[in-house]
Formats: C-alpha cells, structure tokens, sequence
C-alpha cells in the first residue's frame, strides 16, 4: 500500500504531557538546519544556557538540554552522582520515584526508600529519620512535583537536610520547572533535570539539567568510569562546555533546540513569575468547576500542584469510556491514573502554552457533557460559571 505523509489531528493536550506546543515553537523548528559545529549554533548554545540558567534560577555554568527526554536528564543525574556501592535515599511517594530506584541499582548503588502515601508530599521528618539510620549515605533524591499524582514537595528543606548529614540532592523537577517556584541557587539544588513537554511549553526530546560545584567535584574525583559513555558529563562538557573550541561528542538534535530556544525566550518575555503566577490562576478557575460539579481532588490544597490536577474518578463511572468521548468529541486529552491509582484518577494538566483561560472552559463545559452523558453523579451546569467567576476576579 501506498503510505502517504501524516496529518495529525489538531488536539488540546490536557493530560499530564506532552502539553500544547506554542505555534511559535514549532515556527521555530521548522528554521533551516544547521551543522551542531557552525559557529552561528553555538552561538545559540551559549544563549540557550543562559536562558535555562534564568529558568532554573542558578548560576550553574554547568546548565544544558540532554540531547534526550526528562527520562534521560534523570539518568544523566545518576550515572554521573552515584558510583557502585553508594548508598541512596529515595524518596517515593509516586511512580517517578520508583524510577529513581531503578536508576540508583543500575549503577550499581543501593536504595534505601522513604514511602509516603500516593498523592501526598515527601514527610521530611521520614527523611531525617532515614538519615540518622543510615549515615554512610551518599546522594538523597526526590521528586519535587511527582506527575502522577499532582503532589508537590517542600525542595528547599528537603535539600537542606540533605546537606545536613553531608549528602548532596538529586532533585526531579520535570513538572515543575516554569510552572511552580523552582530557586536552584536559593535551595542550594546540587543536580537536578527537567523536561521541554511540560511547563516550557516546547515539544518533547530535550531534558534541561543543572550541577552546582558540589556536584561537579564528585563527577571529576569519581573513583570509576560513568557508566554511561553519551550521559559522561566529562565528555558531554567538550560540546556544551565553556571553551570557544566545541569537542564533536554527538550530534545534537539542532531543530528541537530551535523549539526549546523559542519557549525559552518566551519564557523569558513573560517573566518567570507571571507564568508562575498564571499556572496558578488557571488551576484556581479549574478548580472552582470540577468541586461545583462535586468532584473531589486526590491531593491536599497545601500539597497540591496547580500544573498537575488528580481528581477522584466518581463512583460508576467508565474511566476510559469518559476519556474516549472527551478525545473523539471534543478533541480534548486528559490523563488516565498510573501504577496503584490507575482507573481510579483522570489527571488533568494545565502546562505551559496549555495552561490558559479557554482550555479550562472548553474542558469544563466538555467533562460537563460527558459525565451528563454518562449518568454521573455530578451537579450539571454550574462548572463554566464557577471558572468563570474565578477568571474574572
């Protein structure tokens, strides 16, 4: 048969990411190609580290996008902080922490895990306990805004008692970076990585890092090999390093750092904290709708992530015959549950380019619908309205 070229439908990506891409972003992608050596692209390397500096808040001048997804960043973190034998806390409280573990004891180390209950955040008195347990430990690493449930830790404190008891902090910011307060200088983060799909409103491939010096001594004093040759900072740095002469490492995925260059810049257009300030906005009017429909949020409003929004599915209810409906009449993703909370949470993202006025109304009045349809136990009619009023204030 004759394959012909692919055209995507025009969807609103409202599930806990990929998010909606800016069409300036993707302008941006489609500019001519480069060589990753022309003296014009690391022009614009160099550019691209400030701008992630700005959104990482840090002066880490080793501050780059990992030529893969935030999976990637992640274990760029853990092949270069954790040697064999190094001992780990990880804390869970979520799917990704679990990934942590994974990374930890393929380098070889060993975890030592902090449970907290799914869709609440890290108990830092847990953490200390763990410390004082285990005083040879090495790294401790957690998710600061943990996606697959919407619960957002406290990072500043628990970096600072990893440093407490002499370890350094791997942090998970994937979800958080450009939607919620991430300060790296100010919390002392010494390595932490994210991703482009979420808040930065970029397409997904590319994953932002950061190492403070505390990190980048143990990367150099390391007693072995990274495990890892294209995740090797020692060698990645001859490519995204410092010196005017750049070292070929690999070839990077120029177009996509395009993308990434323009939703950083437009970050920076709107200043980090009115684009803080609007995730929480948005997330303030989509909450008004779904508790005047009588849903329910998985997590506790303290602990809650305005980008990331976990609600109870109601009794009755089909979760995927509702996200089916949602996708094919109204063009609208919204996230399923995963791991322990699958069929039992529909997770709703509001990131990035995603996160504006008209995709909480036109979620709200579609969830209204289908629910409607689906004979749930919902009050009808009243979501749009609550938004709305939230939106006008």
């Amino acid at each position: 048969m004759a394959i012909k070229s692919f055209h995507p439908p025009q969807r609103i990506l409202m599930g806990p990411g990929p998010s909606d891409v800016s069409p300036r972003v993707l302008g941006a992608m489609a500019r001519p190609t480069l060589g990753h050596l022309d003296p014009v692209f690391v022009a614009m390397m160099d550019e691209m580290k400030e701008l992630l500096k700005y959104a990482f808040q840090t002066k880490n001048e080793l501050t780059m996008p990992v030529s893969a997804p935030g999976s990637a960043g992640m274990e760029t973190c853990f092949v270069n902080l954790v040697e064999p034998g190094d001992k780990v806390i990880v804390c869970q409280n979520g799917v990704f922490g679990g990934r942590m573990k994974e990374n930890v004891e393929r380098c070889g180390g060993v975890a030592v895990m902090v449970q907290d209950e799914w869709g609440r955040a890290v108990d830092p008195q847990k953490v200390e306990d763990a410390l004082k347990a285990n005083p040879d430990t090495k790294v401790v690493a957690f998710v600061h805004a943990e996606t697959s449930t919407g619960a957002q830790s406290d990072a500043k404190t628990l970096v600072a008692l990893a440093h407490k008891y002499n370890c350094l902090a791997i942090v998970d910011a994937v979800t958080s970076l450009g939607g919620t307060p991430v300060k790296v200088d100010e919390w002392d983060i010494d390595a932490i990585y994210s991703g482009t799909q979420k808040c930065l409103s970029c397409t997904p491939g590319l994953s932002p890092v950061s190492f403070n010096a505390r990190a980048q001594e143990k990367i150099k004093n390391r007693k072995t090999k990274v495990q890892s040759w294209f995740m090797d900072l020692n060698l990645v740095m001859g490519y995204w390093g410092a010196a005017t002469k750049r070292a070929y490492h690999h070839t990077a995925p120029i177009n996509a750092l395009y993308g990434l260059h323009e939703a950083l810049v437009m970050l920076q257009e709107e200043g980090l904290e009115n684009s803080w300030a609007r995730h929480q906005k948005n997330h303030l009017a989509l909450r008004a709708g779904l508790e005047a429909m009588g849903l329910k949020f998985v997590v506790p409003e303290a602990e809650r992530l305005p980008q990331l929004n976990a609600i109870t599915i109601p009794d009755g209810v089909d979760d995927g015959a509702v996200r089916t409906a949602l996708l094919n009449d109204y063009q609208l993703e919204i996230g399923a549950g995963l791991g322990v909370m699958a069929g039992k949470v529909w997770r709703f993202g509001l990131m990035g380019y995603a996160s504006n006025p008209r995709n909480v109304l036109v979620c709200l009045g579609a969830l209204d619908d289908v629910l409607g349809r689906a004979k749930a136990p919902i009050q009808r009619g009243v979501a749009v309205a609550a938004a709305q009023k939230v939106l006008a204030g």
